[in-house]
């Protein structure tokens, strides 16, 4: 009898592991968002672009511009629709309106998601393509830009969905850092910081403050950090 009592205490902690670990793989699936594949062109012109920023820029000489994502940033747009938006980042040539920041690199600035204000989620490029959308740190981060015009546009379905990509992309990659646009000049001084041109930074007010709260208080179990170590 004891040795049926045992056995049937053995069979029960089994059943109770095996059923956690199927609970566990629910949640981590149910976290997964979707995603729209809309990708904006990212051939020979924008590829020798990208090589050449990176070895300007950073030091950085290597055969395809791809990255080792270890940072994700949180942009907003500053005006404009998702199909705007688009096509601003589709080209590879800098919009001659961009005076701040042309005299660096002819490269045009672009994000790898984009998230519409009711919370659908673009993916313009692969997380490891290489792009041009954070001084100083794009070797290593990942850019999602939000279609705001200011923080105000910025919504709750667009802060839900920003968790649940980050949530997905801190599963796939060994993402560290989550930071605001505005909050990248924390970086320079620090060996993560590759900017040479010591001249190069531009002031960022985008997503801001609050928003960069409400998300982080979503994912706070992840435990990443906002500021070098």
């Amino acid at each position: 009898m004891n040795f049926l009592n045992h056995y049937f205490d053995v069979i029960k902690i089994k059943w109770a592991a095996i059923t956690f670990f199927v609970f566990a793989a629910q949640m981590v699936f149910a976290q997964i968002p979707e995603i729209i594949q809309k990708p904006i062109s990212y051939g020979e012109e924008r590829q020798e672009l990208s090589l050449q920023y990176l070895k300007e820029h950073y030091g950085i000489e290597i055969d395809s511009p791809t990255i080792n994502p270890r940072m994700i940033v949180l942009h907003y747009t500053a005006g404009g629709t998702l199909e705007t938006n688009f096509q601003l980042f589709n080209s590879p040539y800098l919009n001659a309106d961009r005076k701040a920041i042309s005299s660096a690199s002819g490269l045009n600035v672009s994000a790898h998601f984009l998230v519409d204000k009711d919370g659908t989620i673009y993916q313009l490029m692969e997380p490891t393509q290489f792009a041009r959308h954070v001084i100083g740190l794009n070797y290593m981060a990942i850019g999602i830009e939000n279609v705001a015009k200011n923080a105000s546009e910025l919504t709750n379905e667009q802060i839900e969905a920003n968790a649940q990509l980050i949530r997905y992309l801190t599963n796939k990659y060994p993402i560290e850092y989550l930071i605001g646009h505005h909050e990248y000049t924390r970086f320079k001084g620090s060996k993560l910081w590759k900017e040479k041109n010591p001249n190069y930074l531009t002031e960022k007010h985008d997503p801001g403050n609050a928003f960069m709260e409400e998300v982080r208080n979503k994912i706070s179990d992840l435990g990443l950090k906002n500021s070098p170590d």
